[in-house]
């Protein structure tokens, strides 16, 4: 009996001791893998910084003719991803009244600055919400060892929100020069010294005209079964192409088209999205038919820091289509006044004043506008933008008033009814009701008004949807299943009344 109890705790013992020495080999493995892993800086720093999609000014070098030590390409990024770094923490910083990350990026005697701005900050309740757009650095000094490097830094844009006790107290846009010395410090590049050396408050005013006159007679495009899907996974450029032909031989020349901003990829747009999108235009362009391009669909932030972000993502989109000749106008955004309520009113006109420059400067040859929910918000920014555009879901009895109104605020630019429409929904939602009657004597009238007045105009929409994405009217059964019927095509495909009234062309054929 006693060898067997002897036996048994000889048998835990080594058990034991084998299940120690596991832990033991384990624990020193990993110590010993993350002791060799290189750090991420974004996990090494307390910046909540995220180097792909965090800050993205444009940034253009000077050509390399620096003083001291030749540089190359790979030490150049690296300053330039660190400098940009050192901006975007500064202006968080602002933005939050915190020190948190400052001294990742700024030398010690650099950041007391940031530091003393901060402190004054929190004592007179004051927040800047702030940002630089573009960057024109010029390397003029690299130090034969490496370790320090001077830029000066042309025309930078910056633009800053001023708020006091909460509420806006100014707002500036600025274009300054910088003087940096750049330091090279537990390898990586921390400001010296960042000296503003001038300041330039004054905004030129673009003098372009390239509207002329605006021959749009279109429609609001989704295909019948990807209502606000269009590029998504069930794209189909052969319904595409049906659906283009029956609008051109409906005597339509145009349609308006949505590119949502997340699903595009935001600032880094996905080449499988550019394809796409090249596909429909190629199909427009084979059936005559030109494209007005609705940017920034589903966008509600309009945060300032997040402003270059949304830079990147219009100016790539903007580049590779500017040529294309299906091309006829940008629409910045659609409704934007609706996000006015939550969003801010004067931030979300801010943004949209350097969306139009931003598209602009991207492609000078094709006209720029924003298509308003309705004509009351229209005359914002009409100097800014080439065409002016309104959507209308009111009484026709006062679309020639709303028009000729309109009209008299608006001189000198052409205007556009860029959506317009009634539903032929006449469920339990809709007791007062409507009918597919009601809805071909609507646009019948319509018609009649848009050619007496001579009207640009986009309908919406071709089709009826089965289905409403709640993201678009929410989630209420009465908007939903009025939305899904103002289509010009029934759910089964067949040719509601109204499609003889799709365009003046079509009446009595």
């Amino acid at each position: 009996m006693n060898s067997i109890n002897k036996n048994i705790i000889r048998g835990i013992l080594i058990s034991s001791y084998v299940i120690v020495t596991a832990f033991c080999i384990y624990g020193i493995s990993a110590l010993y893998s993350y002791l060799n892993t290189g750090a991420d800086r974004s996990s090494m720093l307390h910046t909540e910084l995220k180097k792909i999609d965090s800050y993205l000014p444009k940034i253009n070098w000077a050509p390399l003719n620096n003083i001291g030590r030749p540089m190359d390409s790979t030490t150049l990024k690296a300053i330039e991803y660190d400098y940009l770094d050192a901006w975007y923490i500064k202006n968080l910083s602002y933005k939050k009244n915190s020190k948190q990350g400052i001294e990742d990026y700024y030398t010690k005697k650099a950041r007391q600055n940031i530091y003393n701005t901060v402190d004054n900050n929190i004592a007179e309740d004051i927040t800047i919400a702030s940002t630089s757009l573009e960057h024109h650095p010029t390397l003029e000094f690299f130090s034969e060892d490496g370790q320090l490097a001077v830029i000066t830094d042309y025309n930078v844009l910056e633009y800053k929100r001023v708020y006091k006790t909460g509420m806006l107290l100014y707002e500036t846009t600025e274009t300054s020069t910088y003087k940096i010395i750049l330091l090279l410090e537990d390898g990586f590049w921390r400001i010296r010294h960042m000296i503003k050396q001038q300041t330039d408050t004054t905004e030129e005013k673009s003098n372009r005209n390239i509207t002329q006159n605006i021959h749009i007679k279109g429609i609001n495009y989704y295909p019948k079964e990807t209502p606000w899907a269009l590029f998504g996974n069930a794209f189909n450029i052969e319904t595409i192409a049906e659906d283009f032909k029956m609008i051109k031989d409906a005597g339509l020349n145009s349609i308006r088209i949505f590119i949502p901003y997340e699903s595009f990829g935001k600032a880094n747009i996905r080449p499988e999205k550019l394809n796409k999108l090249k596909q429909v235009l190629d199909t427009a362009k084979n059936q005559e038919l030109k494209v007005v391009i609705t940017l920034f669909d589903f966008y509600g932030d309009y945060s300032v820091l997040n402003w270059t972000l949304t830079h990147r993502h219009a100016e790539t989109l903007v580049t590779n289509f500017k040529n294309h000749d299906a091309i006829i106008a940008w629409d910045i955004k659609n409704e934007p006044n609706l996000d006015f309520e939550s969003r801010n009113t004067s931030l979300v006109i801010a943004w949209l004043k350097q969306m139009i420059t931003v598209v602009k400067s991207a492609d000078p040859n094709h006209p720029v506008t924003i298509g308003w929910s309705n004509s009351k918000s229209a005359t914002i920014l009409k100097d800014d933008v080439d065409f002016v555009s309104f959507h209308y879901y009111d009484s026709l009895d006062n679309l020639e008033s709303t028009f000729t109104s309109l009209k008299e605020n608006i001189y000198n630019k052409p205007i556009v009814l860029s959506e317009f429409g009634i539903s032929s929904y006449s469920g339990p939602w809709n007791l007062f009701g409507s009918s597919e009657t009601k809805q071909a004597n609507y646009h019948k009238k319509a018609q009649e008004i848009l050619e007496k007045q001579n009207i640009p105009f986009m309908s919406w929409t071709l089709y009826d949807f089965n289905n409403i994405p709640k993201a678009v009217v929410g989630k209420l059964p009465w908007r939903r299943n009025i939305q899904k019927n103002f289509g010009f095509i029934s759910t089964n495909g067949t040719k509601k009344m109204s499609f003889k009234y799709i365009s003046k062309s079509r009446e009595n054929k």
